[in-house]
């Protein structure tokens, strides 16, 4: 007769108990993810108003800026160096709109990505230098460019008023006239 070797009544319970070390590993990475859902829903959402915003009112604002205003402010100034310094002011502003323009539209296929969940190719670096130029396109605009324009454009009422009834204008829907 030959001996048997004991049997490890212990081997198939240690078996159990290692697997529950990957499980609960596992299921506390599980537990992190109602705090993620928040922030990445956010990030959705601020992409799509984000797409939306730059498509309806920012480049609208530019185009505004460039048809109407700036003609308007180069048109009521006067000849010589004031008219220059406008001149060279709408130059700058009209290149900082391309600018944050083009960086917007490299931009564009990385936000309909998070809008839609997937791995972005989102290039950070391009989004935080939209940010940044626009803010100081904004600020130059508002402290130079608009006190200036304004200070023009109020020495003769009439001016102003053509401005403010051309940009009425463009904001009006047609009226259909077969009501």
């Amino acid at each position: 007769m030959s001996a048997q070797s004991p049997v490890d009544t212990q081997a198939p319970l240690s078996n159990f108990n290692n697997c529950h070390v990957g499980i609960i590993q596992r299921l506390k990475a599980l537990d992190e993810l109602p705090a993620l859902l928040e922030p990445a829903a956010r990030a959705r959402q601020i992409a799509e108003q984000s797409l939306e915003f730059f498509r309806e009112a920012i480049f609208e604002h530019h185009l505004e800026e460039e048809r109407e205003l700036f003609p308007a402010v180069l048109a009521s100034a006067e000849p010589g160096e004031e008219q220059l310094k406008i001149k060279a002011m709408a130059t700058r502003l009209t290149d900082e709109h391309r600018s944050v323009e083009k960086l917007w539209k490299s931009l564009e296929k990385g936000l309909k990505q998070v809008i839609k969940g997937q791995a972005s190719e989102l290039d950070v670096s391009d989004l935080q230098r939209l940010v940044t130029e626009y803010q100081a396109h904004a600020h130059y605009e508002e402290t130079e460019f608009l006190p200036l324009a304004e200070k023009i454009l109020s020495r003769n009422s009439n001016h102003m008023a053509a401005l403010g009834l051309s940009l009425h204008m463009r904001h009006v829907k047609p009226v259909n006239a077969y009501i």
